[in-house]
């Protein structure tokens, strides 16, 4: 059977929903830990993150740390894309159950990184979302375009090019047990196609 885009993001959808909630936990303290580990000594980023959704990796305790030196913003829904606001407490819940922050008057344009959500990634390390499009939108948008990070509970990949020209790309994918490069980085171990394993001495990569 052809893998396509849709079949592909069904059965990754259908692999997290059946996935133990108390695996998820488990999971996402992992994906935490990397993301964690790789801002430890980051100082003064402007960083897109996101307030998670049920079958989203939980990042709130990555939130709450990096938030402690960087300048975080989270998502606010425009239509059919979103804009940038400054992370700050209390959230709202809006449409599709996404919680957001307070609008803002100020028109956010640049990052230096972005943490984006992914339910499925395929040989050329492009995001396979929900199927709304915001996050395709809102970079064509932007004047720079950022490092952006994909993470995931549960790796769901594809060693095929199943997705569109449109849809975004990633410099480096986070799962529970692994951090892969795409492999614009050099010098990394080959681990599965597309993709390279990151390791200590591999973080000479993240550059920003």
């Amino acid at each position: 059977m052809e893998v396509t885009k849709e079949l592909f993001r069904n059965n990754c959808l259908n692999k997290l929903r059946n996935s133990q909630k108390f695996n998820k936990i488990y999971r996402d303290n992992l994906v935490n830990s990397q993301i964690i580990s790789l801002f430890k000594k980051k100082k003064g980023l402007h960083i897109l993150m996101f307030w998670p959704l049920d079958l989203e990796v939980d990042i709130r305790k990555s939130l709450y740390e990096i938030r402690k030196n960087n300048q975080l913003y989270l998502p606010f829904m425009e239509e059919i894309s979103f804009k940038m606001v400054p992370f700050r407490l209390p959230l709202s819940r809006k449409k599709f159950n996404i919680y957001e922050a307070g609008n803002s008057l100020k028109n956010i344009s640049k990052i230096d990184v972005a943490i984006i959500p992914a339910v499925g990634v395929d040989r050329r390390s492009r995001r396979i979302g929900f199927g709304k499009g915001m996050y395709d939108r809102f970079f064509e948008k932007i004047k720079k375009d950022p490092y952006k990070i994909f993470v995931q509970s549960q790796i769901c990949y594809v060693n095929k090019e199943i997705c569109d020209d449109y849809d975004i790309s990633c410099d480096m994918l986070i799962t529970p047990k692994a951090r892969l490069l795409h492999r614009r980085a050099r010098h990394a171990n080959h681990t599965i196609r597309g993709f390279y394993s990151h390791s200590e001495r591999g973080s000479r990569f993240f550059h920003f």
